[in-house]
């Protein structure tokens, strides 16, 4: 028969707990588990390793409100940039088209929900190509005028016209994408449009089709095309 003897004995760095007495061997009940203060603030050891990244929350930002945002408006590119406006990632995706407007993380997330609802069992991954970084913060009501700019209420993103919200990628079929972004569209404020991988940038609210450069964009007037003359314009009302 073979006997197993285990030796408790206090690990290095440990201390004698505080708030346990001490026994008659002269050590406390809690001094082989109860850390240090030093090993409470370090850092552990090992580090936390996986192969794919952590996702990033694009509902709020990392940094957090240290200073309180401004209204503002949308960033209007005024140099011929169409940034933002075409399908990257995926092989659809949901532009808006009518005017730029500040929306809600609240807003945002129902409309990705409702796309991954009128999804659910298909095989895709969804993108969002827009981020909440802007805080709104407001006053309660019947609030006289003054005191400050008020508290914080929740985050916001600034959407300009004709920017990309959402792209989808996968082995889907095009009305079933059709259909969940016509319910994304629906819950989001706005009105958008469908487009596909490989669309024509647009240029404020002006789609670079065949023939348009961004020459004839630039200018400031846009040059009549050769058949149209000052006399075959079209009239109003009969000579």
């Amino acid at each position: 028969m073979r006997l197993a003897f285990l030796s408790y004995s206090r690990p290095f760095g440990f201390h004698r707990c505080l708030h346990r007495p001490a026994t008659a061997f002269g050590g406390s009940l809690c001094s082989s588990i109860c850390p240090s203060p030093h090993q409470l603030r370090a850092k552990p050891p090992w580090r936390t390793f996986s192969s794919t990244p952590s996702p990033l929350d694009w509902l709020a930002p990392k940094r957090g409100h240290n200073q309180k945002n401004r209204k503002g408006r949308p960033r209007v590119r005024t140099g011929g940039s169409t940034k933002g406006t075409t399908v990257v990632w995926g092989d659809y995706g949901i532009r808006m088209r009518d005017h730029d407007r500040r929306i809600s993380a609240k807003q945002l997330q129902i409309g990705a929900d409702a796309i991954r609802k009128r999804l659910r069992g298909q095989r895709y991954r969804l993108y969002t190509r827009v981020c909440a970084n802007i805080g709104v913060y407001t006053s309660g009501n019947e609030v006289r005028m003054g005191k400050g700019k008020g508290s914080f209420d929740y985050w916001a993103a600034r959407v300009a016209v004709s920017r990309i919200l959402f792209e989808l990628k996968g082995d889907l079929h095009e009305q079933i994408v059709r259909d969940a972004f016509r319910l994304a569209g629906n819950k989001l404020p706005g009105l958008y449009e469908f487009v596909r991988k490989g669309d024509p940038p647009v240029m404020g609210i002006t789609k670079m089709e065949a023939g348009t450069t961004l020459g004839e964009m630039q200018r400031p007037r846009l040059k009549l095309p050769m058949n149209v003359t000052a006399g075959r314009l079209p009239a109003t009302a009969p000579p």
